[in-house]
């Protein structure tokens, strides 16, 4: 135990760790004899661990098996779809919003000086008017449920003579209201920048836009990274809504196994641990892409040595040598 580790905490002693061990055995075997008397005996005497409900799902030779498991895979590839296109459209539609707020929070600072007065006023009205309407849309979709916004697409869309495919339906429904979330993660990133960074870019010439589009955008990705992944597992997870328009994702076929099976423990249990499985990859994803930015950015922020140095190092065996040049 090094001697920083140390002053964090004190080390525990032979006592203290043959209590800790004694108490962590204690939990465990609490643990498994309250899942043994209250989960696996009351659905062993209900039957639901006999094979003839398990079966369909896990055992190959069931005449149910393949066909369950086909069904279950037209659910899933129809879920990773709708997902991975409500991810797209919902980062695409999120950043520009919110740049467009980023923007016009800068724009409603400006005076317009050099233009005549109607016209300064007419855009500063503007600029006011697109903030209230960006402001206003953010909080309404944001407050609302997603069930209902998925509801209304598909209900209101065909009343107005606009008509799709369930799937993009439910991607629209997606994308409204997680664009709206992303833009205000986005937002916030850039707005908790530190302000010299913008004028460092205003100084060497960057316009607001470009300043937003070079320096603040990457760095709120980086920055809010968990967030985002956090928020796109939530993408994945509210496909399962799309039962409420027929649409037949990975939930949907599911109540429609256990409408012929009768076997709704088993199948939702085989469900969970599908969504369980992708979303810990995802998250697990999520940690290998943060900690490579981060091994990325120490390095770019490491200073080149200068090859001077590198040589008064080569010659003086390894000492560095400092000094002007």
């Amino acid at each position: 135990m090094t001697q920083q580790s140390s002053v964090l905490y004190d080390v525990p002693g032979p006592r203290q760790r043959r209590i800790t061990l004694v108490g962590s055995v204690a939990a465990t075997i609490g643990l498994l004899v309250g899942a043994y008397f209250l989960v696996y005996r009351p659905l062993d005497e209900k039957g639901q661990l006999s094979m003839e409900l398990w079966g369909p799902l896990i055992d190959p030779g069931n005449e149910n098996f393949g066909l369950v498991w086909e069904r279950l895979g037209i659910g899933f590839k129809n879920t990773l779809t709708a997902a991975v296109l409500a991810i797209l459209t919902s980062l695409v539609v999120g950043t520009l919003l919110a740049v467009l707020r980023i923007q016009l929070k800068g724009l409603a600072q400006r005076r317009y000086t050099g233009l005549s007065a109607p016209l300064a006023y007419l855009l500063r009205g503007l600029n006011l008017t697109l903030s209230v309407v960006t402001r206003f849309c953010v909080e309404v979709f944001r407050g609302l449920p997603v069930v209902i916004t998925i509801f209304f697409v598909a209900r209101g869309f065909p009343e107005f003579g606009v008509t799709f495919d369930t799937l993009w339906y439910l991607v629209i429904g997606l994308t409204i209201y997680n664009s709206v979330v992303i833009a205000e993660i986005l937002r916030s990133g850039m707005e908790g920048l530190p302000g010299g960074q913008a004028e460092a870019a205003a100084a060497i010439g960057l316009s607001p836009l470009q300043t937003t589009r070079m320096i603040m955008l990457p760095q709120a990705f980086r920055i809010m990274l968990p967030a985002l992944i956090s928020q796109l597992v939530v993408v994945l997870k509210d496909t399962s809504l799309g039962f409420i328009i027929s649409y037949e994702e990975t939930l949907n076929i599911g109540k429609q196994i256990i409408g012929v099976l009768d076997n709704p423990i088993q199948v939702y249990t085989v469900l969970a641990v599908l969504f369980i499985v992708v979303n810990y990859s995802l998250s697990k994803l999520a940690q290998a892409v943060q900690k490579r930015l981060s091994r990325g950015r120490r390095t770019a922020n490491t200073p080149p040595v200068p090859p001077a140095a590198l040589a008064s190092q080569a010659g003086s065996g390894g000492v560095a040598v400092s000094g002007g040049t």
